[in-house]
């Protein structure tokens, strides 16, 4: 598929067929993980695949689904064929930034930005559009109840759950352009989002 129309496309799904998903496509995007952004190379991030109906169905009510149906909308986490927990080790930037190479006057720097989380966010976002180029679709939840999820699926106390990745056939109709031009009409101009040189200076275009 084109860069361009994989772009395009790219959107948070929430209606999923039942349909299975290749295991050979599901492993080739979870490999991604291997090829994300990663400061320093830490490879802090943390990516556990979970097919599973049973356990898909018991992720799905600590991640509080119901929430969704008692506002109208149709069970996905669920019903998504394929859930992933996207979690991150700070640990492993702490680990990797005190090795000699990476040592500022003998000492560990100071963090600008928790960059595990800024990874974590490029990890989610090839997920997506390799799932796109993939004929699949994804979508991404949050789970305030992250330590029971973590006692159900074995997670090491060291990673922190950075939410859950939804990925599956869409439902016909789920990518319709509805949503798509309800969100066109909230978005801000461009000049408010990027500028050239300074931003003092306004811009146009875009």
């Amino acid at each position: 598929m084109d860069f361009s129309e994989v772009l395009r496309r790219r959107r948070m799904v929430r209606r999923y067929s039942a349909d299975p998903v290749d295991p050979e496509t599901v492993a080739a995007i979870a490999r991604l993980v291997r090829r994300a952004p990663s400061a320093g190379f830490s490879q802090g991030h943390r990516l556990l695949v979970v097919t599973g109906p049973a356990t898909r169905e018991r992720i799905a009510e600590i991640a509080e689904e119901d929430w969704y149906v008692q506002r109208g909308l149709p069970r996905w986490l669920s019903v998504a064929p394929v859930l992933m927990v996207l979690g991150v080790s700070e640990d492993a930037y702490h680990e990797r930034y005190t090795k000699p190479d990476k040592l500022v006057d003998g000492e560990e720097m100071l963090w600008p930005a928790p960059y595990w989380w800024v990874d974590a966010g490029a990890l989610l976002t090839l997920i997506q559009l390799a799932a796109i180029d993939a004929g699949l679709v994804t979508g991404f939840s949050t789970v305030r109840r992250s330590e029971e999820l973590k006692k159900l699926v074995g997670l090491p106390d060291e990673v922190a759950v950075v939410g859950l990745i939804t990925l599956g056939h869409p439902e016909p109709g789920a990518e319709d352009g509805t949503d798509a031009a309800r969100l066109r009409t909230l978005r801000k101009p461009f000049g408010d989002l990027v500028r050239y040189e300074s931003w003092d200076e306004p811009q146009s275009g875009g």
